[in-house]
């Protein structure tokens, strides 16, 4: 920055002014700063990134903890205050980025300060009086809290204690082709710690990303937010395996427990269960007699058949096509071997899963259930069985099937991310459930978080912060919104569900209207945010505004010849009328109605209310709402955006009043309920 001009000095001063006018506003981010100073977005962000080599977001968080650091040194306030002084939701965020940004956190700001001024020299003249004391004392007790408040809230109140994570093991052997059996040893000692409910164990695929990593054992700690680390590295010659395990505290990269194997290779189930009850007693967790059941299962009597099922699990995590095609090959071999090895049935029913998933003409249908079914009959007390019984469901379109085999493979391998993301996905889009969908993406998170790549991560977290804002937490989604655009401030579908998410808190229609213009102008093939801006116009009723956008949408998606969001045809169709296009309007109602009839969600009794309501038969809208009025499990939305022009028709009407107070009532209580269960459950 040293050969910035003056010109552009006085502009980086003017956007600082601008962020500290701003401060304590945690919403005011890259589009609001822009506004500030007359910029468009684009423009900000290459002129940022030229002069300080920063993205707009990262200058916005740097402005907010230099000021955190003047307050703090200051110590008229607690870290808590600070952080929402500064606009940080969440002190435990704002305790992680204090720390990356100057290697300490807040709470040892006054310490450092303290120890700043024992060092000085004695001549200097500097008192030492009762409030340096008073202060010294309070910066312990900031610590302290500070430290605790980060264990219970970061990632979802993860308890630490017991958090572990297995590193991908090292091939200590100068055959490479013996990568299969380390991978092997590696994927059983996380399979069976991961069948052990009073572990948290963090999924492969969040460590398999450090396998090369330069990174410390702290460094990689705080991104995965666990408290131990399994390394491990062996090698075969022969028919020995020699395998060194060590259990590592990962705050101090500290060796707790280490030991050398080397044993026969019929002995390799043997080992894989002493390994998983060694390093759960050594960090003192809990194995239940199921458990140790589940763990002590010999999969196969026969060595050869397990190395041919280990080289398929190699490739199978791959994830390509070619290599889940070969994988087929060695699960056939093992089980050509041992026609009773339940495990290698389960895995080539899911590769046969993975093969057709994106076919649109499916070949392996049979080839699933038949192999599930088989494994299923040898042992159908395993989780492999179950998910691949599960993963035939899925393919068959049977969610309900699914969702009950799923369940019962995670009661037996509780810390499982892939069952746990599978019924994540299941609730929010096949069997929508607000309730259950927010859950398993709070466990899923705490499992997988920051797992993959910056625009992975950002998109995980967008995932977790639609499951809570479709659940009323407005402050939470905002804070997991706002992490994703860290990890991705380009990721234009988190700008998008911040603007619902910013219009929840703020209630200013207005404003969530122009963010999301702002967002549509970036990409204009965005369909989903063209029919949200004509919804929006349309429940301003700002009429012209609305058809304009629902006449680009209506022809974008003809012209597509997309068959999507049907069930916004009422409110099109009302704008189309108030135009003069009635014969049109006709249309999208008769659509409408057809969908709304083979709709099987809990929301078809409101499509119809809604509808009802549009062409005043309030005798027949006032029956579907009292239907509607019955449900449990219904989105935010619903009740955020309960002002529809259409049922002006029903505002005098009592017992309509009446049932939408229910309808408001009913959702908060479940809403707290919600809450206490997921507090219970240390997810929030």
């Amino acid at each position: 920055m040293s050969n910035i001009s003056s010109h552009d000095q006085i502009f980086l001063d003017k956007l600082r002014q601008k962020i500290e006018q701003n401060m304590s506003a945690e919403s005011f981010g890259v589009a609001e700063l822009a506004d500030e100073v007359g910029m468009s977005r684009s423009n900000l962000l290459r002129k940022i990134k030229k002069l300080t080599g920063l993205s707009v977001s990262q200058l916005i968080r740097e402005v907010r903890l230099e000021n955190a650091m003047h307050l703090l040194k200051e110590g008229g306030m607690n870290v808590s205050e600070v952080s929402d002084h500064v606009g940080f939701a969440s002190t435990s965020y704002f305790i992680k980025c204090f720390r990356e940004e100057f290697g300490y956190p807040p709470g040892e700001v006054s310490k450092r300060d303290i120890k700043d001024e024992e060092n000085t020299d004695v001549d200097s003249g500097a008192p030492f009086n009762n409030k340096t004391l008073i202060v010294a004392a309070v910066a312990i007790v900031i610590l302290v809290s500070g430290f605790l408040l980060l264990r219970q809230t970061n990632n979802g109140n993860t308890n630490l204690e017991k958090s572990i994570a297995v590193l991908p093991f090292k091939n200590d052997s100068a055959d490479s082709s013996n990568v299969y059996l380390v991978n092997g040893l590696m994927e059983s000692t996380l399979n069976n710690l991961q069948k052990i409910g009073d572990l948290r164990v963090v999924s492969r695929t969040s460590t398999e990303k450090y396998r090369t990593s330069p990174k410390s054992i702290p460094e990689i700690a705080e991104e995965l937010n666990v408290s131990y680390f399994v390394e491990g590295s062996g090698q075969k010659n022969g028919n020995r395996i020699l395998l060194n395990i060590q259990l590592i505290e990962a705050s101090t990269d500290r060796q707790l427990w280490a030991s050398q194997y080397e044993r026969d290779s019929k002995d390799i189930f043997q080992l894989q269960q002493e390994i998983a009850s060694t390093i759960a007693n050594e960090i003192k967790a809990i194995i239940t007699p199921a458990e140790r059941e589940q763990i002590s299962k010999i999969p196969t009597s026969n060595l050869v058949a397990y190395d041919n099922y280990l080289k398929g699990r190699n490739l199978l995590v791959m994830g390509d096509d070619e290599k889940i095609t070969n994988s087929v090959r060695y699960f056939k071999k093992a089980i050509e071997l041992d026609e009773n090895f339940s495990q290698a049935y389960s895995a080539l029913a899911i590769s046969y899963f993975y093969l057709d998933l994106f076919q649109s003409q499916k070949l392996h249908t049979q080839d699933i259930k038949d192999n599930a079914d088989k494994a299923m009959s040898i042992d159908s007390n395993s989780p492999e069985s179950l998910m691949a019984m599960a993963l035939y469901y899925q393919h068959s379109g049977d969610y309900p099937k699914e969702v009950e085999y799923l369940e019962e493979a995670l009661e037996l391998a509780p810390n499982n991310v892939e069952i746990i993301n599978m019924l994540s996905d299941l609730y929010a889009n096949y069997m929508p459930d607000t309730n259950k969908y927010l859950e398993y993406a709070l466990r899923g998170i705490q499992l997988n978080s920051e797992a993959y790549d910056s625009l992975t991560t950002s998109y995980l977290y967008l995932h977790l912060s639609n499951a809570l804002i479709q659940n009323g937490f407005v402050d939470e989604a905002l804070y997991y919104i706002n992490r994703s655009l860290d990890y991705s401030d380009s990721n234009g579908f988190s700008n998008y569900v911040k603007a619902f998410i910013l219009y929840a808190k703020e209630k200013d229609v207005s404003g969530l209207r122009r963010r999301l213009i702002v967002e549509w102008q970036k990409d204009s093939s965005r369909l989903d945010i063209l029919q949200e801006i004509g919804k929006v116009n349309y429940f301003m009723e700002d009429y012209d505004s609305a058809y304009h956008y629902y006449r680009m949408f209506v022809d974008m998606r003809e012209a597509a010849n997309f068959s999507i969001y049907t069930y916004e045809n009422d409110k099109i169709a009302a704008v189309f009328e108030i135009a003069g296009k009635e014969e049109e309007a006709k249309g999208l109602y008769k659509d409408y109605l057809e969908y709304v009839a083979t709709d099987q969600s809990v929301y078809r009794d409101a499509l119809y209310l809604a509808y009802y309501a549009k062409i005043g038969e309030t005798d027949k809208a006032i029956e579907h709402l009292r239907e509607f009025a019955k449900n449990d499990n219904f989105q935010f939305w619903l009740i955020l955006f309960d002002s529809d022009p259409s049922m002006k028709s029903l505002e005098s009407i009592p017992e309509a009043q009446q049932l939408w107070k229910k309808i408001h009532d009913k959702f908060w209580r479940n809403h707290d309920a919600l809450r206490a269960d997921l507090e219970e459950k240390g997810l929030i």
